[in-house]
């Protein structure tokens, strides 16, 4: 059995703002602990805890991180490498990066020192989204804290190792959370996904706060937590028809059903009132309450459940939702934050969008249900980043566990339009 955390596991010891945010504070807490330490340790030393640690990464894709951290040292051909922290935060239902960044900055200012050295970047690149005000202020002050106090910039913690971090602020572009289009953005130009260019590795928020207590607590200690590939602790957002929404830090691997009854207070109307999960943000497929009583809240065991952990943002929908008018607005958020560069994707999502408004009034023939199945099938894999994938597969599972829903609308449709006639 996985879950619940004991409280001496957590590594977000204030996620819910009860304690100092600033350097003291943090300090209190454990950050900044032996950080010197850990940088003259060395790079090796740095990624084989990572990678001992099994962690993989908390922004969706599920990437090894530790192995991904290792690319980046290859012989130096003369450029400059940076980090780049993805805090743009923009997927539908997800919420857990800007508590870090709001109530435990220091965590993701300490995480860039440590992933950076890992990497022999120059300096950490934090890119936020445009909307996160306050979360975009108190990181500043933690950074500006961080340099006053000499533990990043020159001889950062005093281990000879100079590193800077700085703050950029985006102007609220889904598509800005895709690698390639953040680092567009980052420099200036329009946010859409490319291919090439500098030594520079992308990760996320919660992916970098989390390293510097696995070097301190050892990555064994990381990979006892939760199943094998699927290690470690990790921030879930429970939100939608549930009592207590909230962001909590849990085991990998808990149930789905253990989660949202010990920590959100159950499914509004209690379990047997939940029609279906969306698992990972907006852009995993849902599944029904029949898959929702066993399933693992992990990478391995969302994808056997022909979905994702995604970013772990559960949105619950209980009986009294329009699963078909939900999956449309999603839809429509798809098509507007489109950068429109591939044609499936342009074309594609546009399509599907003016599909599903007219199944959700019914106004549609059966034999479209199969047509819009094909068309995001076109968009998925097809482009050049996730958004058209992130598009495609909240329409697929609809279809896949909710088709006698949508077709009863479309014969209802009909009845009443034989009725008027």
């Amino acid at each position: 059995t996985f879950g619940p955390l004991a409280d001496e596991d957590r590594i977000f010891t204030n996620l819910y703002g009860r304690h100092d945010w600033g350097l003291k504070g943090a300090q209190k807490r454990g950050d900044w602990y032996k950080t010197k330490e850990i940088l003259l340790k060395g790079v090796d030393w740095i990624l084989n805890e990572i990678k001992t640690s099994g962690l993989r990464g908390r922004g969706g894709a599920g990437f090894p991180t530790g192995m991904k951290w290792s690319f980046m040292n290859k012989p130096s051909d003369g450029r400059p490498k940076y980090l780049v922290v993805n805090a743009d935060e923009g997927e539908p239902g997800t919420c857990k990066d800007r508590e870090i960044m709001r109530h435990d900055p220091h965590k993701l200012v300490e995480g860039c020192l440590i992933a950076g050295r890992a990497m022999g970047a120059r300096a950490a690149y934090i890119y936020i989204r445009g909307e996160f005000y306050n979360e975009a202020s108190n990181l500043q002050v933690a950074i500006h804290e961080a340099y006053s106090a000499g533990l990043i910039g020159k001889n950062a913690c005093g281990s000879g190792y100079d590193f800077d971090v700085f703050v950029a602020r985006g102007a609220g572009a889904y598509i800005c959370g895709e690698e390639t289009a953040l680092i567009e953005s980052l420099e200036g130009k329009q946010g859409k996904p490319r291919v090439f260019g500098c030594p520079t590795t992308v990760a996320n928020v919660e992916t970098v706060s989390v390293a510097p207590t696995i070097c301190r607590r050892g990555g064994t200690w990381f990979a006892g937590f939760g199943r094998e590939r699927n290690s470690g602790t990790k921030l879930f957002n429970i939100s939608g028809h549930v009592n207590h929404p909230c962001t909590v830090e849990e085991e990998m691997s808990i149930p789905l059903k253990d989660l949202i009854e010990r920590h959100a207070g159950g499914v509004r109307g209690g379990w047997d009132n939940l029609l279906a999960v969306i698992p990972g943000g907006s852009s995993t497929p849902l599944i029904p309450k029949s898959v929702c009583e066993e399933v693992p809240m992990d990478f391995d065991g969302l994808i056997q459940a022909q979905t994702g952990l995604g970013t772990a943002a559960l949105i619950v929908m209980d009986k009294s939702t329009d699963v078909i008018r939900a999956i449309a607005r999603l839809l429509e958020f798809y098509k507007h934050e489109s950068c429109g560069q591939c044609t499936p994707c342009r074309e594609g999502v546009d399509w599907m969008n003016n599909m599903m408004w007219r199944f959700v009034r019914g106004d549609a023939r059966p034999a479209e249900i199969d047509m819009i199945w094909e068309i995001s099938k076109q968009v998925e894999g097809h482009t050049i980043c996730a958004l058209g994938d992130g598009a495609a597969w909240p329409v697929q599972g609809l279809i896949r566990h909710f088709r006698p829903v949508m077709e009863s609308r479309i014969a209802e449709f009909q009845q009443q339009q034989q009725a008027r006639a």
